[in-house]
């Protein structure tokens, strides 16, 4: 076998069909978010519209000044496993957050939000004995990752379809161990879950639930707990899973539950025992960032007028997007060639970065740009945004929508 051929004929492949991805790379300007500096496809100066870092968190100066506190006292790593000398107290102080975050007993860290759904899915539906996984047919690829790991026996039911989840879970026998995974908000349409009916399912049919809660930890509820907490919800699920790497404006990812589950996940899940823990100044910053959230509601509140403001804007010059109760904007262009022209066009000529999402992320007609709105945008940052849609919309000749219909 050719392999350099192998790769190069599946590369050229990607590249026909308009779905081979291209980094930007771009360097954030450290208390200017969402403003950076791109290289390579383009050099200048461009606004980021499309950061999971969706409170700017990430250049928060609390968060940062823990960071360099965290440093300075503690040096750069961890100095390996959690098992290995790797639990530092900063490790310690951050889980203690999380558990009171989720009104849980206790809070398990893991190197990423990816890492922690396949450890943490893939532990409980390996050891729990003759274990079913009832997976929302739109959960994140880490959730499937770990459920196919798990070797559990699965069904996937219709996406946020109670009906299709009731008829699953009532064709299984009552005692049979049941876990129901699913997430609060789904990221590419930004739809979300019926938390509540889904829990009064688990109930009725003796199942566990398992709540991916990336999008939604430190925008929604009082205290930045998620939309579980918004809902006054999280005491009725088994395990709230999260991220630090999004709202948060740091990286790693976590579960929260019992204090017997994170124990049984910490002593059995690979993921977890062999890799080298996040490093202390992660660990301080995320700790940082979630107290700030807990005590402020302007950043949420901010970042709900922007959502509003750029829906709004677009609606006036009928542009189609997804409704959602969340604030991800999918702006819907529906050809995978047209959506990537635009994303270049957009960094190229307007100075404006945001990635197309194409297939496998999204079913194949469904290509659009994932616009996510933060506190820190401008006015003028939305007004060069929205003139730059509608120039390369028309360039594109792509429908709009009635604005009568708006």
């Amino acid at each position: 076998m050719d392999y350099q051929n192998f790769f190069k004929g599946a590369l050229d492949t990607l590249r026909d069909q308009g779905n081979y991805r291209v980094f930007a790379e771009l360097e954030r300007h450290c208390g200017d978010f969402p403003h950076a500096t791109s290289r390579g496809l383009k050099d200048g100066d461009v606004t980021i519209w499309c950061s999971n870092d969706y409170l700017g968190m990430g250049q928060h100066e609390e968060v940062l000044g823990a960071m360099h506190a965290a440093l300075d006292n503690c040096g750069a790593g961890a100095g390996g496993t959690r098992n290995i000398s790797g639990t530092t107290h900063e490790h310690v102080l951050l889980e203690a957050e999380l558990a009171d975050l989720h009104g849980k007993e206790a809070a398990l860290l893991f190197t990423s939000g990816y890492v922690s759904n396949w450890a943490a899915l893939g532990t409980l539906g390996a050891k729990i004995p003759d274990c079913v996984i009832l997976s929302d047919a739109l959960n994140h690829a880490s959730m499937i990752e770990g459920i196919r790991h798990s070797g559990a026996e699965r069904m996937i039911w219709k996406h946020n379809d109670l009906k299709d989840l009731e008829a699953k879970l009532a064709s299984l026998p009552l005692e049979r161990p049941k876990l129901i995974a699913f997430e609060s908000v789904y990221s590419m349409d930004g739809d979300m879950a019926p938390i509540k009916e889904i829990c009064d399912l688990a109930d009725k049919y003796n199942a566990m639930t398992y709540l991916d809660e990336v999008h939604g930890v430190g925008l929604y509820g009082p205290r930045g707990g998620g939309v579980a907490e918004r809902e006054g919800l999280m005491h009725r699920l088994t395990v709230i899973e999260g991220t630090l790497g999004k709202a948060f404006g740091v990286m790693g990812g976590y579960i929260a539950a019992s204090a017997e589950l994170c124990d049984f996940v910490r002593s059995f899940a690979s993921g977890f025992i062999f890799t080298t823990a996040i490093p202390p100044a992660v660990a301080a910053g995320a700790a940082a960032s979630i107290r700030h959230l807990k005590t402020s509601d302007t950043e949420r509140q901010q970042q709900q007028a922007k959502v509003a403001e750029v829906r709004a804007r677009l609606d006036g010059i009928g542009i189609p997007h997804v409704e959602n109760p969340s604030h991800i904007i999918p702006v819907m262009v529906g050809d995978p060639h047209k959506c990537k022209f635009i994303s270049d066009m957009l960094l190229q000529e307007h100075g404006i970065y945001i990635q197309p999402i194409n297939y496998p992320t999204v079913p194949k007609g469904t290509e659009r740009l994932r616009i996510t709105p933060s506190p820190v945008h401008s006015e003028a940052d939305i007004d060069a945004l929205i003139g730059a849609i509608e120039d390369l919309w028309g360039q594109c000749q792509l429908a709009r929508m009635p604005l009568a219909a708006q």
